[in-house]
Formats: structure tokens, C-alpha cells, sequence
């Protein structure tokens, strides 16, 4: 099998000191935790709209772990990549995709690719799988009721 390629350090590169943000536009479903977190940092007015060096890289970093889709991701300077969550869990939005958090292998078109945070399409129509693309918006696709649970497995 081939070895997977990491998400981690994927899209548009932000540094400041200490820190390096990515943003994989793409993937952004625009959440906004990321504004509403660190709004003189992720400023969507702005130019550039991410801004690192407003903020102490660890709390720059703090708020990009609440990115669920994993649009954003960072690099300590001299630390290593972003690290997974301890369990994996996943939790499907109302009618959108599942929030999937962990140590994450995902099978993608290039390969598979490493990630610690993915929004995954459920509705089947997405241009981009497994991520989700907002496709279910365009096409009017619900969700079961019953099916909006959270699954947590332990790592292993």
C-alpha cells in the first residue's frame, strides 16, 4: 500500500513567527470558528485573510483545531505537525456531512491521504470525495432524523 501523503501541510501557506498556517479553500465550509475564535487573525475582510502574526502561535493554533472540516491546519515552528485527537470520532451534521476527528487514513482520488479532521460527504454527490463540497446544499439532500448521532471509538 502506498505510504499517505499528509493533509497536515496541504493549500495556501500563512507564516508568522512560530507558526504556519494552511487553507485548503476547497474543503472550507465556512463555519466560521475560525473567525469567531481569533477575528483580528482569520479576518474573511481582510487581505491577506489570514494574518498568523496577530496572535500568539499557540493560540493561533488552539483555533485551528476547531476548524471541523479541516480547511485549516498548522505547523509549529520547530514542532511537529498538527496531532490527532486520542479517539476518533464522528458525528454527522443535520443534513450535511460527517465531522470525522482522529488518526485518519481517507482513500482520495490521489491516494491515500493522512488527516486529523475531515468533513466527509454523505450525500453522494460531492466533486470532491470523500469530502464534503456543499453539494447537498445545490441538490436539496436531507438527512435521516434518526441518523444524527455521535460514534466514538477508541484508538488502537
Amino acid at each position: 500500500m502506498t505510504q499517505p501523503q499528509s493533509a497536515t501541510t496541504s493549500g495556501k501557506a500563512y507564516t508568522a513567527p512560530g507558526i504556519t498556517v494552511y487553507y485548503d479553500a476547497v474543503r472550507c465550509r465556512h463555519v466560521a470558528a475560525c473567525v469567531r475564535g481569533l477575528p483580528n487573525v482569520f479576518d474573511p475582510q481582510a487581505r491577506p485573510w489570514i494574518q498568523p502574526a496577530n496572535a500568539e502561535a499557540g493560540a493561533v493554533a488552539a483555533v485551528v483545531r476547531t476548524c471541523p472540516t479541516g480547511a485549516l491546519h498548522y505547523v509549529l515552528e520547530g514542532g511537529p505537525a498538527e496531532t490527532p485527537d486520542p479517539a476518533t470520532t464522528i458525528a454527522p451534521l443535520p443534513n450535511g456531512p460527517l465531522i470525522v476527528r482522529g488518526d485518519l487514513t481517507l482513500m482520495t482520488a490521489g491516494g491515500p491521504v493522512r488527516e486529523v479532521r475531515a468533513a466527509l460527504c454523505r450525500c453522494g454527490a460531492s466533486t470532491h470525495k470523500p469530502y464534503c463540497d456543499g453539494t447537498h446544499d445545490k441538490i436539496g439532500w436531507r438527512s435521516e432524523p434518526e441518523a444524527e448521532g455521535t460514534t466514538t471509538t477508541s484508538a488502537g
